[in-house]
């Protein structure tokens, strides 16, 4: 595939992701939006809709400033509370709909964002749909002080964790990336991975998963619904 028929393919489910949620909208809703190629094509194609709801929550700066540039307004998490849809897409996706998620290095704020929303709709290329999680490199979220001590634990789960350098995350922290197993159990590894003294979190979202998948094919957008 090329990098041309990629682009195509996201920019039809960011579109079919509009149209999912374009009957739900209403003049007090807000929305949680991700971050990434996928998502901002998706902010783009909501800004026509921006007078048919209240606004977004954004789970980076630079999702906050694309949003702000549409003429979407932005809220405080703590302000919005409960929101009604988290629209954001995945490094990688089962048929579980557990993903794996941070390679853009907004994992902390997006799982937050996706916590405090009714629905989680995923939006993704087919390439991103996989048989088990751990092909892409899972990214860790750590404090700085911690980052040494994380990776010797990591390795101690039979991972190679690689520092990604000169990233710093939206909250003051640094990324490990682990290389080099797939992944039996995403649940069960995200919780252990989250117990780790000085991980902020994980890039898996399995206790959280996406409620619907809207994943761009060849053969058009297919509408998917977990395997539970």
């Amino acid at each position: 595939m090329t990098s041309q028929d990629q682009s195509e393919l996201k920019r039809a489910v960011a579109q079919a992701a509009v149209q999912e949620i374009r009957s739900k909208l209403r003049r007090d809703t807000v929305l949680g939006v991700g971050s990434g190629s996928t998502v901002n094509l998706f902010i783009e194609a909501l800004a026509p809709l921006r007078d048919d709801f209240a606004g977004a929550v954004a789970s980076s700066t630079e999702t906050e400033r694309r949003l702000r540039a549409a003429g979407i307004e932005v809220f405080d998490l703590n302000q919005a509370g409960t929101l009604s849809v988290y629209v954001d897409g995945a490094d990688e996706i089962d048929h579980d709909f557990a993903m794996i998620k941070g390679g853009g290095a907004a994992l902390t704020r997006e799982k937050i964002v996706a916590a405090c929303a009714k629905e989680f709709i995923c939006i993704a290329d087919g390439s991103k749909l996989v048989r088990q999680l751990g092909g892409f490199p899972l990214p860790v979220e750590v404090i700085p002080m911690a980052r040494s001590y994380v990776a010797r634990e990591m390795v101690k789960l039979g991972f190679s964790p690689v520092y990604r350098q000169g990233v710093v995350t939206d909250n003051g922290h640094q990324i490990i990336d682990l290389f080099d197993q797939l992944i039996d159990d995403a649940r069960e590894m995200e919780t252990r991975i989250n117990q780790i003294a000085g991980v902020v979190t994980n890039g898996l979202f399995a206790h959280r998963g996406a409620d619907l998948l809207l994943l761009g094919t060849a053969e058009g957008v297919q509408r998917l619904i977990p395997e539970r």
